[in-house]
């Protein structure tokens, strides 16, 4: 059963979500009475038969290394967590003692000001634009239905291909202008045309929120976010607000927070919503248990989104599409992404491989996207020269098309190709690793 929030069902009317309950383990140990994890890493892995030099070869790290993180002379990466935990069967157990052994964890805060004077200079635009224009009787419907939302539609179209190529700091004004625009037409319009742009409006604030949230804007993200909500709700699409608890999910799971990333797809999977919605939600939903290393309730949650996307291209009506638009199969290639997560790179790799030729060439930030993250499997699977040889080609695009998201994964490719420093292909990479990671969007 999904974890639930306060106020499910409900359209929050702030861009803030309440801490879900205190996570507790499974396996029933506090903090108190927990082994530490070296020592628990050593016990499984004897257990397992596992000599030290074997494990080492297995998971890609060096005898000498995991020795320190047995001893507990060096803290464990999370990576490392997960892979241990994976090819001993652990679990989640290793993944859990690691995570309470990390100082660094710190919750993300749920109620910031900042965050709401953001979202009441946002919403000021729309509010009095509707209520102001809509009190004057002012109408242009003789311009037609089609006439008016086919524009649009076009746009946000182009905007979506733009958005591919272009540095989104620079796309978010302009995004923000053509959302008033075409709530400008909204409120001018009669009632039957008001109701399709206000519906366009809302898909144009959704993707700005996405804009926002590549050029490192978190707070701007869940602002524009719940503007989107609020137009589509006056347009009578009453399920963007599903959508945008999906949305949220995908802030948090970039914040490493397995919890709330679950919690918040969970809320999204109701029963009467399109099966689109539903379907990204449940991928959502599999990408924050394959975080928290529960692979049966990640690859459950992946079939029930695969079923559920097929589904939605069969009752596919020509209405805007939510969600990415530029990957020809999501659900393989957000498996290929969970399997990572599970300290299963090898068949993650493979997956991704496979995947990612299917791309448009046009769609370059989704090949970067995907692209780091298959290089990263292949690295995390010892592959260090293939890896090399993808990152390579991907990271001369980076500058043009910033991303935080996408520089998350670059990060954690810098650290995992540091252990081979000597290698050559690794040295090669190293300039262009340095400065992809020079100029963070934001």
């Amino acid at each position: 059963m999904p974890h639930s929030l306060p106020g499910a069902g409900q359209v929050p009317r702030s861009p803030f979500l309440s801490h879900a309950a205190a996570y507790i383990p499974e396996d029933g140990i506090g903090m108190s009475e927990s082994p530490k994890f070296g020592a628990e890493l050593r016990r499984l892995r004897l257990e397992a038969g596992f000599t030290l030099s074997d494990f080492a070869r297995a998971v890609t790290y060096t005898k000498g290394h995991l020795s320190r993180v047995e001893r507990g002379m060096k803290p464990v990466s999370p990576d490392l967590a997960g892979r241990c935990d994976a090819l001993l069967g652990a679990g989640g157990k290793l993944r859990r003692l690691a995570e309470r052994e990390s100082s660094r964890r710190v919750s993300r805060p749920v109620n910031d000001p900042s965050l709401v004077k953001r979202r009441r200079v946002l919403t000021a635009g729309s509010g009095s634009l509707i209520g102001v224009h809509l009190a004057t009787g002012q109408n242009v419907s003789w311009l037609g239905a089609k006439s008016l939302t086919s524009p649009f539609l076009s746009q946000l179209d182009h905007m979506r291909q733009l958005g591919q190529n272009a540095d989104p700091a620079a796309l978010v004004p302009l995004l923000e202008a053509q959302t008033r625009i075409v709530l400008e037409f909204a409120a001018r319009s009669g009632s039957r045309d008001r109701t399709a742009l206000l519906v366009i409006a809302a898909r144009f604030a959704e993707y700005t929120g996405w804009m926002a949230q590549e050029a490192g804007g978190n707070d701007a993200a869940l602002a524009w976010t719940a503007e989107a909500v609020e137009l589509a709700q006056a347009g009578g699409d009453h399920h963007l607000a599903s959508y945008a608890l999906v949305r949220r999910a995908l802030i948090t799971l970039y914040d490493s927070d397995a919890e709330h990333t679950i919690a918040l797809a969970g809320q999204a999977q109701d029963g009467g919503l399109p099966p689109r919605i539903r379907g990204l939600a449940a991928q959502r939903e599999a990408q924050g248990h394959a975080l928290a290393g529960d692979e049966r309730a990640c690859l459950s949650s992946m079939e029930r989104a695969r079923e559920l996307l097929a589904s939605a291209e069969e009752e596919a009506d020509g209405a805007p599409t939510i969600g990415m638009t530029h990957v020809p199969d999501p659900a393989a290639m957000v498996t290929g992404w969970c399997l990572y997560d599970l300290g299963r790179p090898r068949e993650a790799a493979g997956i991704l491989d496979r995947e990612c030729m299917r791309i448009a060439p046009r769609a370059l930030r989704t090949r970067i996207r995907y692209g780091m993250r298959r290089s990263l499997a292949h690295a995390a699977a010892g592959e260090i020269e293939h890896s090399c040889e993808i990152a390579k080609e991907l990271l001369g695009f980076a500058a043009t098309v910033p991303s935080v998201t996408v520089n998350a994964d670059i990060r954690r490719l810098a650290r995992e190709l540091s252990r081979f420093r000597t290698n050559r292909a690794v040295c090669s990479l190293q300039p262009a690793l340095a400065e992809a990671l020079q100029y963070p969007p934001g």
